[in-house]
């Protein structure tokens, strides 16, 4: 039997750093901080709360990151 394949592993990184910074800039500094995965997002969007390792989501009010987590 095939091994189960291994779920990214999320960058050692605080999604406090992202929070205030234009979206853009939010997103770049992400991928350059190694995140497979990165998703911008209204604050009041309504989501799945599925749990995607490697992950990484931006909450964007006027071009502004106003909240950030992982999964």
């Amino acid at each position: 039997m095939a091994p189960l394949p291994r779920p990214p592993k999320a960058p050692d990184d605080s999604p406090d750093d992202y929070v205030g910074l234009e979206a853009g800039a939010a997103e770049s500094r992400a991928r350059e901080r190694g995140w497979p995965r990165v998703r911008r997002l209204a604050p009041d969007a309504v989501i799945t709360m599925e749990y995607m390792s490697g992950r990484l989501n931006l909450a964007v009010r006027d071009g502004v990151v106003v909240r950030c987590w992982h999964g």
